[in-house]
């Protein structure tokens, strides 16, 4: 039996719920941000009479209405260890732990359903489009709930980083679902499990700052207006894409150059300029000019940014336009 049709339809029913936990998480990190947004409007004035007293510093490269610390989002009373009182959490704060809650359930069932592909088929589940947009959503997720564990302060963006994800989540279980089934010859390798399994875990992790770029640029220029007042710090979002994406590149560069090595393996040379992997190097080559960019005077703002976000969009256009339009030797979508 090359496949496993039970375990298989519950692969594609634990998809199924992760989808409808998400979009529940994402309803209450709305929630959570409109909240936050009366809450910080109501304590304006409190908040600039506190922090005309500070002794904290401004990036040169950052605008006076960016350059906001954790106090900007959070409208909570804080413990020693970054905990917010039981008896002090707002209504915002209430709504944000339920969808960081959400979102956990999701990666729990997400990480089920990949599971239970693999099972299914007997083979490493990234071997079509489906599966590979698949993880690459539970690696943006789990990358998002390391970050606003680390730093609280960050969580209402979520919503910012959920819309892309939902997209994708909903895109992959209609226009590029597959059913379970063996990979193509071509496909059948070790190399598949260290290749793709790093290029999944880059690319999900480069979406997190491909977002906070993104966000950093308006919350600079305050457009709009509207969403701009209610997010993170610019400098904080400009730190955010920058710590993310020093960790994703060497990631994205071991995956290109794992493939090479399965490319000479698999068709005796290491680089032929297919489609894909001209592309996957445009994209190499835009992420190491941002690093560069933000690492130099005059480029580390809106520059880097903008460089930042071009390098997010060639891998998006790699994965969608290249993988299922221009035809190659890494036409395995499945679709």
């Amino acid at each position: 039996m090359l496949v496993d049709p039970i375990t298989s339809m519950w692969s594609d029913r634990l998809f199924q719920a992760t989808l409808v936990v998400l979009l529940l998480a994402m309803i209450f990190t709305s929630l959570e941000y409109s909240a936050t947004r009366v809450a910080r409007a109501s304590r304006r004035p409190a908040a600039v009479g506190a922090g005309a007293g500070g002794t904290g510093t401004v990036d040169s490269d950052t605008d006076t209405a960016g350059s906001d610390t954790a106090g900007e989002i959070s409208d909570t009373p804080e413990g020693p260890d970054g905990s917010v009182p039981r008896a002090g959490r707002t209504r915002a704060d209430r709504y944000g732990r339920i969808g960081i809650s959400l979102m956990i359930l999701a990666v729990v069932l997400h990480t089920g359903s990949i599971v239970l592909r693999g099972l299914a088929t007997y083979r490493w589940p990234l071997g079509n489009m489906y599966e590979f947009t698949s993880a690459l959503c539970l690696m943006a997720v789990g990358a998002w709930l390391v970050l606003v564990r680390k730093h609280p302060p960050l969580r209402p963006a979520g919503v910012f980083v959920l819309t892309p994800i939902l997209l994708l989540m909903f895109i992959t279980g209609t226009v590029l679902y597959a059913e379970a089934a063996p990979v193509v010859p071509a496909l059948q390798s070790y190399w598949i499990i260290i290749h793709v399994t790093t290029i999944t875990l880059a690319s999900g992790m480069l979406l997190v700052p491909g977002v906070a770029s993104l966000l950093f640029l308006m919350k600079r220029n305050n457009r709009p207006a509207a969403l701009a007042a209610k997010l993170p710090g610019a400098e904080m979002l400009d730190r955010l894409a920058y710590r993310v994406t020093v960790l994703a590149f060497p990631l994205y560069t071991f995956g290109i150059i794992t493939g090479a090595v399965w490319a000479e393996a698999a068709w005796g040379r290491f680089w032929g300029w297919d489609p894909k992997e001209t592309v996957a190097f445009v994209a190499w080559v835009l992420y190491a000019a941002y690093l560069h960019a933000r690492a130099t005077a005059g480029w580390r703002t809106s520059r880097a940014a903008w460089i930042n976000t071009a390098g997010f969009a060639t891998i998006v256009f790699n994965l969608f336009f290249i993988n299922m339009v221009v035809a190659g030797l890494h036409s395995y979508a499945g679709v």
